[in-house]
């Protein structure tokens, strides 16, 4: 089973969601806002994807937050905080393909390129 960790009014959410149906592929949704950030998750994506990378600096969430709290951004905990605390500020969408591997964001290509090696 695919899992699709994200929030579903994000575009790319909406494009990942909508490429994996057209594939035909059984796919779960996790809401970020409805189911909040999967805390048992969170060490596996840090260790996977990342912190650089999970945590969206581009983002609307991250351009409101005080200099203080993205100062205080400096190892996996207290990015684990932020993320727990500020769902939106994780860059979107987060993917746990049926055999366990993760992804970030969403293209066709790197989409495709996934489904082919399972």
């Amino acid at each position: 089973m695919i899992t699709v960790y994200g929030i579903p009014n994000c575009d790319t959410v909406k494009k990942a969601r909508t490429w994996l149906a057209e594939q035909g592929l059984e796919v779960a949704f996790h809401d970020f806002k409805k189911q909040g950030v999967p805390a048992d998750q969170l060490p596996a994506w840090l260790k996977a994807l990342g912190r650089d990378k999970l945590i969206n600096r581009a983002g609307t969430t991250w351009r409101k937050l005080d200099d203080a709290a993205k100062a205080a951004v400096v190892d996996d905990a207290s990015a684990t905080a932020l993320m727990l605390a500020e769902p939106s500020v994780i860059k979107r969408p987060v993917v746990r393909w049926a055999d366990g591997g993760l992804t970030l964001g969403f293209t066709p290509d790197s989409f495709a390129a996934r489904k082919e090696a399972r």
